[in-house]
């Protein structure tokens, strides 16, 4: 079924590449980054306000932190940033690949780790990886020979864990251990052509289905459990990035978008490029888990 979108415009940042959006049930906020600018953006959504801060380096993704203020994600390593004083601090060296390596999305387990990826930028070289990271900083290897990591998410139980190589388009899955953060193996869950445009970053919502931003593709994919192809949500931006439940009930689907690679005439078409859109999409969230570091 193809429907389009009934929608919000939550904050018209201009993002050149929106990505990550996560909401953090501590303060009841939504978080969400700009890769290339590159910042850290925070909505507010009872009162609309939108604060932004500029990063030292490129900004894959940020989660929450269970101790308050959120884990960013930068070129190599993962920083806490404490939004009230406005500072970052090391946690955690991920990767200490070439210096054209990056982290990129993101997610936090019901153990208090994260699941991150890291790519050669713009996915050049098939030389990324999956990592977990525990809550003391220690590093594991999950996955290597990555384009460009991307649908992070957990299903309800926490036992399967989704990913997807936007290069490769198809989005896999892999039984996950929550208690220790191992992962089974991998296996197709939906195939590059399952719906358009390629593979970017998910959410899993109540109902246990998977959403997807098919980025080029103009749209949202919402899977089912079993893989198959429910609903094909119609967007008014070509290059749709992230999506996450948050606000009231974690009833609303926001949805950062990009203005990356979009021409003067593409940009004139699509004046929603690169804003955070706010959906209702009929459906609730699940809680996202913070990081325990």
């Amino acid at each position: 079924m193809t429907v389009a979108a009934k929608f919000d415009v939550a904050a018209k940042t201009g993002d050149t590449l929106g990505e990550s959006p996560t909401w953090h049930p501590l303060t009841r906020e939504l978080f969400w980054v700009d890769l290339r600018r590159p910042c850290l953006h925070r909505l507010q959504p009872e009162s609309g306000t939108v604060t932004s801060w500029p990063m030292p380096d490129v900004i894959g993704s940020v989660v929450p932190r269970a101790r308050g203020g959120v884990v960013v994600a930068l070129r190599h390593g993962l920083h806490a940033f404490d939004a009230d004083a406005g500072q970052l601090t090391s946690l955690a060296t991920v990767e200490y690949g070439p210096p054209q390596h990056r982290l990129n999305d993101m997610k936090c387990d019901p153990a208090g780790g994260i699941v991150c990826g890291s790519m050669w930028d713009y996915g050049l070289h098939a030389s990324g990886a999956l990592y977990r990271v525990d809550a003391k900083g220690r590093t594991v290897l999950l996955r290597e020979r990555i384009a460009v990591p991307n649908a992070l998410a957990f299903s309800p139980d926490w036992r399967t864990l989704y990913f997807a190589d936007t290069r490769k388009g198809g989005i896999e899955r892999a039984d996950f251990d929550p208690a220790d953060g191992c992962v089974g193996e991998w296996s197709l869950f939906a195939g590059g052509q399952a719906a358009p445009g390629r593979p970017d970053g998910a959410t899993v919502d109540a109902e246990g289905f998977l959403w997807n931003a098919r980025y080029q593709g103009g749209a949202l994919a919402r899977f089912a459990p079993d893989g198959r192809l429910d609903r094909l949500v119609r967007l008014p931006v070509s290059q749709p990035t992230s999506c996450a439940f948050g606000g009231e009930d974690l009833r609303t689907l926001y949805v950062t978008t990009a203005t990356q690679t979009l021409n003067a005439a593409e940009r004139a078409e699509q004046p929603l490029a690169g804003a955070l859109l706010a959906l209702d999409v009929g459906v609730a969230g699940l809680p996202e888990h913070a990081f325990a570091g």
